[in-house]
């Protein structure tokens, strides 16, 4: 090969690789365009995404706050004095069914989400709404699908009980301290209203005081 072949080789081997860099710096440009459109347009989304959360959260607080501060329709209330809460042994006389306060016993039931499947004494149910729980009550007026319905609120609401009470007069009845509702069914919407407003509500007593570690039934 003469000398100027191999000089026109050469020329075209490197043109040749000036021409790859070139390719290939596009390439890579172009990938560096991708991800930072894509990454804006995940930050745009998950910020709008978070906008949207927390104005739904901010929303729902609320509406829970204002749900909170309307009074339960039909409720019945109980003023602080009339309710002592006294430490008692054996069993209290109530001037109500379910009691809403009053002397008590020393121990609470536990009112974690707890559903019990059969009567609990009167005094240590007082000793939980003390401290801020909601007890749902039922009798044999209330449906069986009622029950499963309240049964399944219960236990995902903590600072909350459930239990039958035979001799209560209405088919259903919410209880705080000071506080009672009676209703026919589940899907009375005062229901939610009542845990919303009562479930460590500000007529607790003993706000933030344990409703785990308490007495189970037997």
């Amino acid at each position: 090969m003469s000398k100027t072949s191999k000089k026109e080789a050469a020329a075209a081997r490197k043109a040749r690789v000036e021409e790859l860099r070139r390719v290939e710096k596009a390439r890579e440009r172009r990938r560096r365009v991708i991800t930072i459109t894509l990454s804006t347009v995940i930050v745009a989304g998950l910020v709008g995404w978070g906008g949207y959360a927390l104005d739904s959260a901010n929303e729902k607080s609320e509406q829970q706050a204002a749900e909170a501060k309307k009074p339960v329709r039909g409720e019945k209330t109980w003023e602080a004095k009339e309710l002592t809460r006294n430490h008692v042994q054996g069993t209290v006389k109530y001037a109500m069914s379910p009691p809403v306060g009053g002397d008590h016993s020393q121990a609470w039931m536990t009112c974690e989400g707890t559903v019990y499947t059969e009567a609990i004494p009167n005094e240590n149910a007082v000793h939980s709404l003390e401290h801020g729980a909601v007890w749902v009550t039922y009798n044999d007026k209330a449906a069986d699908a009622d029950i499963e319905t309240l049964g399944d609120k219960v236990s995902r609401t903590p600072y909350s009980l459930m239990s039958p009470v035979t001799d209560q007069s209405g088919a259903i009845t919410l209880s705080a301290w000071g506080r009672q509702l009676t209703v026919d069914k589940a899907s009375d919407p005062r229901i939610d209203q009542f845990f919303t407003k009562y479930v460590q509500g500000p007529q607790t007593p003993e706000p933030g005081a344990a409703c785990s570690g308490g007495l189970m039934a037997s």
